[in-house]
């Protein structure tokens, strides 16, 4: 798979791309041939699950192998569902397989799901953001692979945040689908190297271990960000929206709109109140993205965060700065804040934080011991250093 590397020159700001070809881990078949051939296979992805052009699924079928069930996460098979929109199980037109949903009624495989299966794959493109719900996916899918004693491969793939770890550490009481594990919103591993966490840290149900091969992908370094061949989900489309998605998704636990029912999500900002803001937009119906943004059809005054992108990239850190300005100008009649903050952010005292007219600053060395003690646990897992 070709990927776009960037360098970044940190005292002119500026950043060169070469293009460089990583093979992620579904590519390099001859390291994993022996764990498929003959058996009869399930593989939990979606539409990045992709060799160049060619579907993951069509690259193992063209291989010879017996892919027998399809399991889908948030956004479908093909990747077209609005986020948190429901989807049910049903047959793949273009394979004629089952596609078993893990998003819906239930998100995790059931005995019935997996029975007549070998070997289960996972191959899904990850951004390394704790709320990110594909994780969450993996670690169900690694607990029912596990209690129905079925091996897991995890073809890995390059995380495009993986160059920094920053953020809250969640507290379990926050648990909940946009966060499972204690873990900081941005952590810095590849889908592979958390797959090892979650098994060695004994985070599954009843500490059971799965049997988990990782296929490490190749000619890719960590301190590197990428720029992803194709959008890993509706709502991030492009390389600006998944750079800035870690410190603008707050926003999602708040009443501002981050930018959904536009055609740059979480790069753009707003709210009807905020009036002394520079730039304003109205969020609209976007099928396959969003069909009821925010503050749908009202002027939002907000902020136009696409050129910040070189800020992350220098920062190497979440960017508070721009829900702290929001809430401090917000003069709606709503409260500010909704259920969903404390989950996103993975506790209660930051919310706290905000409301007393903490700095960032302050905010930020509140979590620095948490980050510090979970490197110590990372450093356990990570393959590519």
């Amino acid at each position: 798979m070709r990927y776009l590397i960037l360098f970044l020159v940190i005292a002119s700001a500026c950043t060169d791309a070469i293009s460089v070809n990583v093979r992620d881990g579904i590519e390099r078949f001859e390291a994993y041939r022996n764990l498929v051939e003959g058996k009869r296979v399930g593989i939990v992805a979606n539409h990045t699950s992709r060799v160049d052009t060619v579907h993951g699924v069509d690259f193992l079928l063209g291989k010879g192998i017996n892919v027998v069930r399809i399991f889908c996460p948030e956004h479908g098979f093909r990747g077209t569902a609005d986020a948190g929109e429901t989807v049910g199980d049903y047959i793949d037109a273009g394979s004629g397989l089952k596609v078993v949903s893990l998003y819906g009624k239930k998100k995790k495989p059931q005995p019935e799901d997996l029975s007549g299966i070998d070997v289960m794959i996972f191959d899904i493109q990850d951004v390394g953001v704790r709320f990110y719900t594909y994780l969450s996916t993996l670690h169900y899918v690694m607990e029912a692979c596990a209690e129905q004693d079925i091996p897991l491969i995890v073809m890995d793939r390059p995380n495009p945040n993986a160059f920094y770890v920053d953020g809250p550490v969640l507290q379990k009481e926050f648990k909940s689908f946009v966060g499972m594990h204690p873990v900081p919103v941005v952590y810095g591993m590849t889908i592979g190297e958390y797959a090892g966490m979650i098994n060695g840290e004994g985070w599954l149900k009843d500490n059971v271990i799965c049997n988990l091969t990782v296929i490490s992908c190749e000619g890719w370094k960590r301190e590197q960000p990428v720029t992803l061949p194709y959008a890993p989900s509706p709502n991030l489309p492009d390389s600006v929206s998944i750079m800035l998605y870690p410190s603008t998704c707050f926003f999602e636990g708040t009443v501002i709109n981050e930018g959904r029912g536009t055609l740059h999500p979480f790069q753009v900002f707003g709210h009807p109140s905020l009036k002394g803001m520079p730039y304003s937009y109205v969020p609209r119906p976007i099928k396959g993205m969003s069909m009821q943004p925010k503050c749908k059809g009202q002027t939002c005054y907000g902020m136009d965060l696409r050129g910040e992108y070189y800020t992350i990239l220098k920062m190497k850190r979440l960017n508070l700065a721009w829900l702290l300005q929001a809430y401090q100008e917000y003069k709606g009649k709503e409260p500010f804040f909704n259920a969903l903050f404390n989950k996103l952010v993975g506790n209660d005292k930051v919310q706290r934080q905000l409301k007393e007219g903490a700095t960032e600053e302050e905010i930020r060395a509140g979590w620095q011991d948490e980050v510090a003690g979970f490197m110590k646990v990372r450093e356990r897992y990570l393959i590519y250093d």
